[in-house]
């Protein structure tokens, strides 16, 4: 693309139109600018375009943007790339443009140049540092603030990577570079910055849009300062340790009532520099506590002065959670000593932790406002960056040395804060969420188990004295589940939370209750009532039994249901996934009786109709998919005639997901198809095989996401309808599928699920024509990738299946008429060294039974000439049998092809409740120990005498004594 008047009238055109509201020009223009993205030097005119002054603001805006994401494209890809030579003109662009340009063109230019370097940055692009550097040191001089902190904005981007890596050498090494280069130059930044704020602090005529910059600037070098430091501490750091300390206290001490006097605004940016302080003092702390101790008791009291201070305004919270955070890093330190004195642990409780605990204006707004967002922070555990968690974590932090002082304190606090509430419920109920909170907060989870304990209170009392009032309803009083819905909310917790202590007859008296709270208004409570129902029917009693059956749900299983779908009605919860999630955990518990099937399925049908318009809640989506599908094994496993009253309600509703091209649905149409088919008896219904023929397309196959439904569906027809599939030219295709599958790494497995299902399914005659095609690609494959451990596997048990279906002769001829002798390379060079590798109790009987039938059947085995690898293959039938998986298998990941890794593609999710159950091809034989020493046993008799001879050369001492011990276990001898 050259730069030239047209090539400017063209693109300003184009990014004008990609702000119209109006759909069509916004459209025709987003594709234009694809189109010429594909052209050489596209991002070199973009860029000229965006420095173009005569360009209207908003237009270069847009072109900055659009430049940014076309370097995030093709920077580093092999798909249509930037070209060197184009590459090396923006780099020596970039800078001076950013530097240049105006703050909302310079902050996308900056997020542009840090995606250049996260791959250029040091190794192809040396120049960058010194440019920055150099241009800093001059805007230095002119106490160009716009400019130094364009800069250090960049810097800032630049520098972010050493806080997410992993530490490499090549990191390292690309640390040290930045260290040597730009540690100095930040420290001068810094300290000039910090003598021009306290030049201004003490005029009190400064204006507060004089502070701002210098701020800005400092904060940015508090940002950077923890990039460079997060891997280790630098020695330019240790050295200057003092000169940044004594700047950090400085501003954790210090009021500016210029910036701070000035509103909202210039309070937050105080806080924020602040905020990034304490940031780097709890990362000293977490990573160089003994350089960083001769600091710690003036920061800790610092720290501690200005949290009470803070208030409580939601604009102050990152600067109110990051100081807490730091005191509870040192609460857990060696410096642990700070909390011991007289009164501090209550002082704490009483400054700290229950101000920051108790609900505030904009908890509540929250709670009222965004249900999801609420409910992500408190019941998800995703609030660790909430005063309320952090206040309490602080609290779990100090109990590391003084649990005893902290838990008579805190179990006070929380009697004093029942109290209040009992005194004056009206007035003060947030007091009794408060303790409520600390409750739950504070309580401690067995590790790898839902189990959670609390020293605090004791629970069945608490229970029973706090939780119970705020759920019983009066039958004549259903209004009350929308009194206080925070605490019913809290309650709810409380109830979900401590769910495995709370024994099961207490538990059941209020189900009812808890099917109430589904009609509640607040979205919470009932997100939270669902939450609770969908949890206590997981839980489990000693021995894995469930504690709550059908038996236990089944007096208001009908209420329940109708309550549960009924949510689907309240206003912002038509996509609930707490309620979706119940419904499906309800489904796989309950009886499902044919009244009940066909009140669900419309339900479900009904949503699934209206999500198809818009998909937008991917967790809703999955867990409807499931419900659906759990629905329809659970009705057809009790009343096989429900099939086609299923087929009748889902059939609409997947084939508008087909027809209308909702992508995002392909991957669970498919696997509903798969279990509908396979509820159907022969011969499939023309429906389906009209479904049959989209299957076989190749077009249905482009998107790697649908592969594994895709798979699983053509599994279901070649069981279903083995006879129909075998009619004209349908097998042919079917094995171009699988083919063009084991081509992939990432979809060879795939490739056998189809071969296997085929060799099952399918009568030899049917299979026959095609067997030198199968082999030939297999071979072709093995020959590519001879290393792939998960290629070798498959083909094992591939090789295997065949020999159980079809016979051993049949395998050792069809492989040798594709090549002579290619059978016994295959055997000694694949099949006898890898067969300790087979995982899986299904496949590990079929390969090792399969292995048994060769030694004892073929005579390509049988033949003294092949007695080497006769006791070969015993050895590893041995290790196979005898030896648990973690001692034999050491698999090596496979290389991952690259090509299929580029790129962004939606993913496959499996739907647990429509799989494909696994057969077992060999149900005759119960123990395939017992059939290996056998069939042994048995050859043996045959030819007395020459067996133990080759067992003696060929098998590892070790698997010899293994093989001894299976025959005396099995009382069968080798003779």
């Amino acid at each position: 693309m050259e730069w030239n008047p047209q090539t400017l009238q063209f693109l300003s055109e184009c990014f004008l139109h990609t702000l119209s509201p109006a759909p069509e020009p916004r459209r025709r223009a987003e594709s234009s600018l694809a189109d010429a993205a594909a052209q050489p030097n596209f991002a070199l005119a973009v860029i000229r375009l965006v420095t173009e002054p005569s360009i209207d603001e908003q237009i270069r805006q847009a072109a900055a943007v659009t430049f940014k994401n076309h370097l995030r494209l093709r920077w580093s890809t092999d798909d249509a790339p930037i070209l060197e030579p184009e590459k090396e003109q923006i780099k020596t662009l970039i800078v001076p443009l950013m530097l240049s340009a105006t703050p909302k063109i310079q902050a996308q230019l900056s997020e542009a140049l840090a995606i250049i370097s996260n791959h250029d940055f040091p190794k192809s692009w040396p120049q960058l540092l010194p440019e920055l550097i150099s241009s800093l040191q001059t805007a230095s001089q002119a106490s160009d603030y716009a400019s130094i902190n364009g800069i250090l904005r960049t810097a800032n981007s630049i520098f972010k990577k050493f806080r997410f890596q992993y530490k490499t050498n090549d990191l390292l090494l690309d640390l040290k570079t930045c260290l040597d280069n730009f540690a100095r130059p930040l420290l001068e930044i810094f300290l000039k910055t910090a003598s021009l704020i306290d030049a201004a602090a003490a005029n009190p005529a400064t204006a507060a849009a004089n502070l701002r910059p210098l701020f800005e600037s400092q904060r940015l070098c508090c940002r950077i300062f923890y990039s460079l430091n997060f891997q280790e501490l630098p020695e330019f750091f240790e050295d200057h340790m003092g000169e940044w300390m004594n700047q950090f206290r400085k501003y954790l001490t210090t009021s500016y009532p210029a910036l701070e006097g000035s509103g909202p605004d210039g309070v937050a940016l105080v806080d924020d520099l602040r905020a990034a302080v304490c940031e780097n003092i709890n990362l000293y702390m977490e990573k160089n506590e003994e350089e960083f101790q001769g600091f710690l008791n003036d920061f800790a009291l610092a720290v501690w002065t200005l949290l009470g201070n803070v208030s409580q305004s939601s604009s102050r919270d990152r600067l109110a959670i990051t100081a807490i955070r730091f005191l509870t890093t040192v609460s857990t330190s060696v410096h642990h000593a700070l909390f011991a004195g007289d009164g501090v642990i209550p002082q704490i409780c009483q400054g700290i932790v229950i101000p920051n605990v108790r609900l505030r204006e904009d908890d509540e707004e929250l709670f009222e406002m965004n249900y999801i967002e609420f409910i992500r922070r408190d019941m998800e555990g995703s609030d660790l960056d909430t005063r309320r968690r952090i206040a309490c974590e602080l609290l779990k932090g100090i109990a590391t040395h003084y649990g005893d002082a902290v838990r008579s304190i805190v179990s006070a606090q929380i009697q004093s804060l029942l109290s209040s509430f009992n005194a004056n419920p009206v007035a003060n109920w947030k007091d009794k969420d408060c303790a409520i909170y600390l409750v739950v907060s504070l309580a401690t989870k067995k590790a790898g188990t839902s189990y959670v304990s609390t020293e605090l209170v004791d629970v069945p009392s608490f229970f029973e004295a706090v939780i119970v009032p705020e759920l019983v309803i009066a039958p004549e009083q259903q209004r009350d589940v929308n009194k206080h819905p925070m605490l019913k909310a809290g309650a709810l917790k409380f109830f979900t939370m401590f769910r495995t202590q709370i024994s099961k007859h207490v538990a059941l008296k209020f189900f009812p209750n808890l099917v109430n709270f589904l009609a509640a208004e607040s979205n919470v409570v009932h997100s939270y009532a669902a939450s609770c129902i969908e949890k206590l029917l997981l839980v489990k009693d000693e021995g894995g039994r469930a504690r709550y059956t059908s038996a236990d749900i089944n007096p208001f299983f009908e209420m329940l249901m109708i309550n549960l779908f009924g949510t689907f009605k309240l206003p912002e919860s038509e996509e609930n996934q707490y309620v979706m999630k119940c419904i499906m955990r309800v489904l796989g518990v309950a009886d499902i009786t044919v009244d009940v099937a066909r009140f669900c399925i419309e339900g479900l049908a009904s949503l699934l109709s209206e999500v198809c318009k818009n998909p937008k809640n991917p967790i809703f989506n999955h867990y409807l998919f499931e419900s659906v599908a759990i629905l329809v094994r659970r009705a057809c496993e009790r009343d096989s005639s429900l099939v086609s009253v299923f087929e009748t309600s889902l059939f609409p509703r997947l084939q508008i997901i087909l027809s209308n091209d909702v992508t995002e649905f392909f991957p669970y149409t498919f696997q509903l198809l798969a279990q509908l088919v396979e509820l159907n008896r022969p011969p499939i219904p023309p429906l389906y095989m009209q479904i049959f023929e989209i299957l076989l397309s190749p077009e249905s196959w482009k998107r790697a996401s649908n592969v594994p439904a895709l798979v699983r569906l053509l599994q279901a027809f070649l069981q279903k309808a083995p006879n129909q599939i075998c009619q004209g030219d349908r097998l042919t295709k079917v094995l171009g599928i699988f083919d063009t599958l084991i081509q992939a790494s990432s979809t060879s497995e795939q490739g056998f699920y189809v071969l296997n299902t085929v060799i099952e399914s399918l009568e030899y005659d049917a299979i026959k024509p095609y067997i030198s095609h199968i082999w030939a690609a297999l071979f072709r494959e093995l020959q590519r990738r001879r290393t792939s451990v998960k290629l070798i596997k498959s083909l094992l048990i591939f090789m295997s299946l065949f020999l159980i279906k079809h016979g051993t002769s049949n395998v050792v001829d069809t492989m040798n008429s594709v090549q002579p002798g290619i059978f016994t390379m295959i055997l000694n060079q694949f099949w006898i060294p890898n067969l300790k590798l087979i995982t899986g109790a299904i496949e590990l009987k079929l390969t090792a039974v399969a292995s048994t039938r060769l030694i004892c059947e073929s005579p390509v085995l049988l033949d003294p000439a092949a007695s080497a690898s006769w006791g070969k293959m015993v050895d590893s039938i041995v290790t196979l049998l005898s030896r648990p998986e973690e001692d034999r298998v050491e698999e090596e990941l496979d290389m991952p092809d690259i090509a299929e890794n580029v790129g962004y593609t939606a993913t496959f999710v499996r739907l647990y409740n429509a799989g494909k159950k696994e057969e077992d091809p060999l149900k005759d034989i119960a123990d395939p120990r017992q059939f290996f020493v056998a069939s042994l046993s048995q050859l043996s008799t045959v030819s007395p005498g020459r067996y133990p001879k080759v067992i003696s050369e060929n098998v590892d001492p070790a698997n010899q004594s293994a093989l001894v011990q299976l025959c005396n276990t099995y009382n069968h001898s080798i003779v």
